[in-house]
């Protein structure tokens, strides 16, 4: 039987952070990731708000170091899937798709993956025109013509930040009226480098070897027509990669695990770090903040 200390479920910024902070602190640790190191960072290429790197540094290098920075003081790593958990008791048990493992305390930070627009060779271009995050990407189109797609807070906030980069700005929507709430829409009216493309959605990606355009279909008559952009941002919401749970834990409307700033959640010794949790901000910066509290936290639910 494997038994550590503590499990983190998740090898993205805050699950190695809080790697780095218990293996640092004496306790036997153990990183379960379903694919590569980094999670969400893999996707952009030059992180420029993270401290440290004056001259920006790409995703999948910041998350190797970071992880190697973790095994140093002793942490490990798993490649593996995490298909059930059962988080209640003293012994808290991991089956993933090759065996069994055991730990006192849990870190939940498996993050949170953007929603899709489902259209064919959508993952061909991400980060290549295609992107799920202005603050992250918004930088490489200054002086250029993109599109937001959504209507709530998240895809107008977006626009706006664009508005103030790009030459040009369009918010493309699928209703007559957005989401988002009244404050961000007055502030949509004063920029005069935006405009909103109302009852329309986006039907195809046109691209070569990065993205040209994309053609646009109007949900009232059916027509289609292209408009010609260098990015596209998509911002119809993010999922929280909870599924595997089973409702073991509090969970918000939206599906993200319950954990104020403490990162404890509804149940004893099962903690959550990053995107998974409620929060307002979701940074690289902010998941690597939410690791070190989560192995504090565990720390002192162990020593207890």
């Amino acid at each position: 039987m494997k038994q550590y200390d503590i499990i983190v479920i998740g090898g993205g910024p805050a699950g190695y952070g809080a790697a780095l902070y218990a293996a640092r602190g004496g306790w036997s640790v153990l990183v379960i990731e379903k694919m590569s190191v980094g999670g969400q960072m893999t996707l952009t290429h030059t992180i420029d708000n993270y401290p440290g790197f004056d001259q920006g540094i790409d995703g999948w290098e910041l998350g190797e170091r970071m992880q190697k920075n973790a095994h140093r003081f002793g942490a490990e790593t798993l490649y593996a899937t995490v298909l059930s958990a059962q988080l209640a008791g003293e012994d808290k048990q991991i089956v993933t798709d090759g065996e069994i493992l055991h730990a006192k305390a849990v870190i939940l930070a498996t993050g949170a993956e953007p929603r899709l627009l489902g259209l064919p060779n959508e993952q061909t271009w991400s980060g290549r025109g295609v992107h799920y995050c202005a603050h992250c990407d918004g930088r490489f189109y200054q002086n250029k013509t993109v599109a937001v797609v959504g209507g709530g807070n998240s895809a107008v906030t977006d626009a706006l930040y664009l508005s103030h980069l790009a030459s040009k700005v369009y918010l493309i929507h699928r209703r007559d009226a957005l989401r988002a709430d009244r404050v961000y829409q007055q502030r949509l009216d004063q920029q005069q480098n935006l405009e909103i493309l109302w009852n329309t959605t986006v039907e195809e990606l046109l691209a070569e070897e990065q993205l040209t355009g994309v053609r646009l279909q109007s949900t009232l008559d059916g027509t289609s027509s292209v408009l010609s952009c260098d990015g596209l941002f998509v911002s119809i919401g993010r999922k929280p990669i909870t599924e595997f749970l089973d409702s073991q834990l509090a969970l918000n409307e939206q599906g993200y695990i319950i954990a104020d700033e403490s990162t404890r959640t509804s149940l004893d010794g099962v903690f959550a770090a990053g995107d998974v949790r409620t929060k307002d901000l979701r940074q690289v910066v902010t998941a690597v903040a939410d690791g070190a509290v989560a192995a504090h936290q565990a720390g002192e639910y162990l020593t207890r």
